[in-house]
């Protein structure tokens, strides 16, 4: 069989797996909704938690990013393993010890207000529909190369997928499937780096067969006039490396759904063991990623040495993929010699999924991996689905618009809002704001600058009130939204802002990395504001004091 049709039966066994796994796991309650019953094993939720980490941006963009960027390419590596460990040791057990439901039910209850959950409730919309606009993106380049259907019909059969395990099971169905969805995930990332590394270098490992890599992607790009591959600060400068760094680390410790993932564990003690699991899985794909990412910039610039211009264009692989308007064959053909315009007419997001091509691996591993680009992007955009609805439904509906709503009336409400979020996320996905792994670092941004601060100054600083909370908050992500619009504006909206963006940087810091100004202000405001203001009540810093209890 060919590509396509091995990605049909592929992509077509693992979505009615996902289908069934979500039919069986439906459920009739809120806290099946929102939480799972707090039922769900921790080595089950440390798989589900890594599903719902490793986005398309991990599994679509990372590698793709890495490839282009090189050395510092590594700040994803850096922050965005490095800010789960940051959630997994001081944010996860607290949160879990609180209970309930949200992120914005523990700002309400923490900051004794009503008007700071409104707020908290807000910044998950903000941060949850920009990460999920990402992943929407990568349905559509999976289903546009591999599937043959236009990039569009792409996004809307995955909202189609999404939405039917989403709405019948909520969190519960989630969850399952998301398991599932990791196996596929990791197995489709693992198979193509081990065939290429032993291909290439007669390596079984990946990771070791970088060294024999690097060195030779060095010395190539060296003879095409590009700084070495590895040589620090070519892309971006140690600000900015920096910065961007910084605000995915502090971005990861505020995200929403991850959060939420450890409220639905039995206990503290599984909260902090499906940390320990969901690092362990994460470390799996993270530490494979540099592997395929310098294997692909290898081969593609050894075939355009090899082949030249025309015959680069010439290869079926380039062809199918120029078909989906991600490489752009005019461009290719026009830089007359100029490596740096030959790379950029090569779209990011196309990488890891074009790799097995590349390399010339057969037509079921490239199936394999287009299951697994989907299965990464579905399983994040599913979470982040479940956060919209409940700051929607739960947070904003069923505490401050109708207190009084039973059950029936919050379920239902919470399947409606699914359904809404999956439509304004197919809207997002077909329109994006950038590369992949880009839209999902400005989510990153608006998490760090809202929702970290918040949380870190409500478990450790019990002075926090919520005058601070409120205006920190409010400040942080009215900021970082603002300057990211400001420095993306020329994508946002080329009729009204032109071809430039307004604003190059701020201080000298880029879009991806602002929300670290952003978190800086949250931090400064909330402290400020609190200590000019009357302290929080007794029973709120009772609470507190409840939450660090280690029993």
């Amino acid at each position: 069989m060919d590509i396509q049709s091995w990605t049909w039966v592929t992509v077509g066994v693992t979505f009615a797996a996902y289908l069934w796994i979500g039919y069986r796991s439906r459920v009739s309650s809120t806290e099946g909704f929102y939480v799972a019953g707090h039922g769900v094993p921790a080595i089950a939720n440390g798989a589900a938690t890594a599903a719902d980490w490793m986005s398309a941006a991990s599994f679509i963009s990372m590698a793709g990013l890495i490839s282009f960027q090189g050395y510092d390419g590594s700040v994803y590596l850096m922050g965005w393993t490095g800010g789960y460990v940051l959630l997994a040791l001081l944010l996860a057990p607290f949160l879990r010890k609180f209970g309930q439901y949200t992120v914005p039910d523990f700002v309400a209850a923490r900051f004794d207000s009503k008007a700071a959950r409104v707020v908290a409730a807000v910044a998950a919309l903000f941060v949850s529909l920009t990460y999920v606009a990402g992943q929407m993106g990568g349905v559509g380049v999976a289903f546009s190369r591999f599937l043959q259907v236009p990039f569009e019909v792409g996004v809307m059969i995955g909202m189609a997928i999404v939405a039917f395990f989403a709405v019948l099971g909520g969190m519960k169905g989630i969850t399952y499937t998301q398991v599932a969805q990791y196996c596929v995930l990791i197995v489709a990332y693992t198979i193509p780096a081990v065939a290429i590394a032993m291909l290439l270098f007669g390596n079984p490992f990946p990771q070791i067969a970088i060294g024999d890599a690097l060195p030779m992607l060095d010395a190539l790009q060296q003879d095409l006039g590009l700084d070495p591959y590895s040589s620090p600060f070519a892309n971006n400068d140690m600000l900015n490396v920096v910065c961007i760094t910084l605000t995915l680390m502090v971005g990861t410790a505020g995200l929403p759904h991850v959060i939420v993932r450890f409220y639905t564990v039995k206990s503290v003690r599984d909260a902090r063991w499906s940390a320990f699991w969901a690092l362990l899985f994460i470390s799996l794909l993270y530490l494979t990623a540099p592997a395929i990412a310098i294997f692909a910039k290898t081969a593609i610039l050894q075939q355009y040495v090899a082949l030249g211009t025309d015959g680069f264009l010439a290869q079926a692989w380039v062809q199918s993929w120029a078909a989906t308007g991600l490489i752009d064959t005019a461009a290719i053909a026009a830089s007359a010699g100029d490596t740096t315009a030959f790379l950029d007419a090569i779209n990011r997001d196309i990488i890891v999924l074009a790799t097995p091509e590349i390399a010339g691996l057969g037509p079921f591993i490239v199936a394999l991996v287009a299951a697994g680009g989907l299965a990464a992007a579905l399983s994040t955009a599913s979470g982040l689905l479940l956060v919209i609805s409940s700051s929607l439904a739960h947070d904003i509906y069923g505490e401050i618009i109708n207190p009084e709503a039973n059950d029936a009336e919050r379920l239902r409400m919470g399947r409606w809002m699914i359904l809404v979020a999956v439509l304004v996320a197919g809207v997002l996905g077909i329109y994006p704001l950038g590369f992949v792994a880009e839209v999902v670092a400005f989510a990153f941004g608006l998490a760090a600058a809202s929702f970290f601060p918040t949380i870190v100054l409500g478990i450790f600083w019990k002075r926090a009130n919520r005058q601070g909370a409120i205006t920190g908050m409010a400040a942080g992500l009215a900021f970082t939204f603002v300057m990211i619009v400001l420095m993306r504006a020329h994508v946002v909206a080329p009729g009204v802002f032109g071809e430039a963006p307004i604003l190059e940087s701020f201080l000298g810091i880029k879009a991806q990395g602002i929300g670290v100004v952003g978190m800086l202000l949250n931090f400064a405001l909330t402290v400020g504001v609190s200590l000019a203001t009357p302290p929080p009540p007794a029973h709120v810093q009772r609470l507190v004091e409840q939450i660090r209890s280690p029993r």
